[in-house]
C-alpha cells in the first residue's frame, strides 16, 4: 500500500499543501456565499460570530439562541468581530493542518517508518471532509488538534501536559472523558493490559491484579490531580462570569438532550415517539448505560495500545450515542490514522468496509431528504435507515478489532519464534 506513492512529500511540505488548499476553500467559500443562494460557510460559524459579538459588547454570547459552547470558542473567534469575518475559519484550518502534523508526530513517536507516517497523515490533510468541514467554519478541527495533542503528550510520558490538554478537550467538548478511563490505567502501568496477561500457577489473582490497575500511583495522581484542577479552574471561571447559563447550555444540555428530530441513532425513534411521556427523561439517561458498560471494557482491554483504545472508544461512544450527526464521525476519524498501519487488512477490504459506510449514511440521506424537502412521512423509513447504519458501524468496528487481532498474533509469533531460537542457540 505504502509503495504505490514513488515520490512522497515530507511532512513539511505535506502540510503546507494541505494549507493552501484549505485556504483555496476558504476563498471559494467566500465566493459562493455572496453569489449563490445556498451559502458554503456553515450555519455554526454564524451562531460563534453572533456569540462572539455579544462578548465584544460585554454581554454573555448565551445571548444568541443556540450558542451551546463554551465561551472559550467566542473569546477566540471576537477579530471576526473587529479584524475580518474569515478570522475563525483561519484558526480552524490551522487546527485541521496541525492535527495531520499531530497524526505524523505519533506514529513517529511509535517506531512507525517516515514514509508510512506521513502516508497515514495525508490521510487526514488530503480527506475531503474535514477539508470541507474546517474551511467551513466548523470548530471540530480545535477538538481534533487538543486530542492528538493529549496522545502525543502520553506517549511523550509527559503526564502533566497530557492532563492539561485532557482538561481543555473535556471543558471544551465532554466526549474525551471517554479517554480519562484509559489514560489513567496507561500512566505508571508496565505497558501490558490486565487482559494479555497470562494467568499462572502462583501469579496474583484477577482481583488483585484489578486492584493493580487501579491503584493511584504517582503518575496516576499526578494526572487525576491537575486534570481535574485545571478542568475546574476553567469552569469555575466561565460560571463566575456567566452563571447557570454557561452551564447550562454548555454541559447540561448535552447530557440530557433528546434530539426527537432526526438522526444517525438508534435510539432516535424511541426518543421521538416518547417525547411528551412522564418518563422520556429516564430513558435518555438509560441510553448511556451501554456506552458506559462498552467504555469500561474497551479500556481494560486496549489501554495498553492508548491509541486503538481511544479509537475504539470514540468509535463507540458516537454509535451508540442517543443522538448521532454527521460532525461526529470527525471525532473518531481523526483517530483512524493511527491505527492503520497496526491493521492487518488487505486494500480491499478496507475499500469494502468504507464503501459499505458511505452506503449506509446514503440510505439515510435519502431518507432524510423525503422529510426534509418532499414532506413525506418518512420517520420509520428513517429509523430503519439509522438501524442499518447502526449495524454497519458495529460490523466495521468487528472487522477492525479482528485486524488488530491477527496483526497482533503475527507480532507474538514472531517474538515466539526470536525466543525458541535464542534458547536453541
Amino acid at each position: 500500500m505504502y509503495n504505490m506513492l514513488p515520490i512522497m512529500p515530507s511532512i513539511g511540505i505535506s502540510c503546507m499543501l494541505g494549507l493552501v488548499i484549505r485556504l483555496t476553500l476558504v476563498a471559494y467559500g467566500e465566493w459562493q456565499d455572496r453569489t449563490m443562494v445556498v451559502k458554503y460557510t456553515d450555519v455554526d460559524y454564524w451562531v460563534f460570530t453572533d456569540a462572539a459579538r455579544y462578548i465584544t459588547q460585554g454581554e454573555s454570547p448565551y445571548r444568541r439562541a443556540t450558542y451551546r459552547y463554551t465561551p472559550l470558542l467566542a473569546w477566540l473567534l471576537t477579530p471576526n468581530i473587529h479584524l475580518t469575518p474569515v478570522f475563525g475559519k483561519l484558526i480552524f484550518i490551522i487546527c485541521d493542518v496541525l492535527a495531520g502534523y499531530f497524526i505524523y508526530k505519533i506514529l513517529t513517536l511509535r517506531k512507525t517508518s517516515d514514509k508510512t507516517a506521513v502516508v497515514c497523515s495525508l490521510l487526514w490533510l488530503f480527506n475531503p471532509l474535514p477539508m470541507t468541514v474546517s474551511s467551513r467554519g466548523n470548530a471540530e478541527s480545535i477538538m481534533a488538534m487538543l486530542v492528538l495533542g493529549t496522545l502525543y503528550a502520553v506517549l511523550k510520558k509527559r503526564t502533566v501536559m497530557c492532563a492539561i490538554l485532557l482538561a481543555i478537550s473535556v471543558h471544551v467538548k465532554i466526549y474525551p472523558a471517554t479517554y480519562a478511563l484509559p489514560l489513567y490505567f496507561l500512566v505508571g502501568s508496565s505497558g501490558k493490559s490486565l487482559a494479555r496477561r497470562p494467568i499462572r500457577g502462583h501469579q496474583r489473582s484477577i482481583v488483585g491484579r484489578t486492584f493493580d490497575l487501579f491503584w493511584p500511583n504517582a503518575e496516576r495522581l499526578c494526572l487525576v490531580v491537575v486534570a481535574a484542577s485545571v478542568f475546574v479552574v476553567l469552569t469555575g471561571a466561565m460560571y463566575y462570569c456567566y452563571g447557570w447559563d454557561f452551564l447550562q447550555e454548555t454541559y447540561l444540555y448535552h447530557v440530557t438532550r433528546r434530539d426527537v428530530r432526526h438522526n444517525f441513532s438508534p435510539y432516535f425513534y424511541m426518543l421521538y415517539l416518547t417525547a411528551e411521556s412522564s418518563y422520556s427523561f429516564v430513558l435518555g439517561l438509560l441510553a448511556f448505560i451501554p456506552q458506559l458498560v462498552l467504555l469500561i471494557a474497551v479500556s481494560i482491554q486496549y489501554y495498553a495500545d492508548i491509541t486503538f483504545c481511544c479509537f475504539v472508544n470514540t468509535f463507540l461512544f458516537v454509535t451508540f450515542n442517543k443522538v448521532c450527526t454527521s460532525q461526529y464521525f470527525l471525532w473518531y476519524l481523526c483517530l483512524l490514522p493511527l491505527i492503520v498501519p497496526q491493521l492487518k487488512m488487505k486494500i480491499a477490504d478496507a475499500v469494502e468496509l468504507t464503501i459499505m459506510w458511505f452506503l449506509g449514511q446514503g440510505a439515510w440521506l435519502l431518507c432524510a431528504y423525503y422529510l426534509e424537502f418532499e414532506g413525506r412521512n418518512t420517520f420509520i423509513a428513517i429509523w430503519m435507515a439509522g438501524l442499518l447504519f447502526f449495524a454497519i458501524n458495529i460490523y466495521i468496528l468487528h472487522r477492525i478489532i479482528d485486524a488488530k487481532r491477527e496483526q497482533m498474533s503475527d507480532i507474538e509469533g514472531v517474538k515466539g519464534q526470536d525466543d525458541s531460537s535464542d534458547k536453541i542457540s
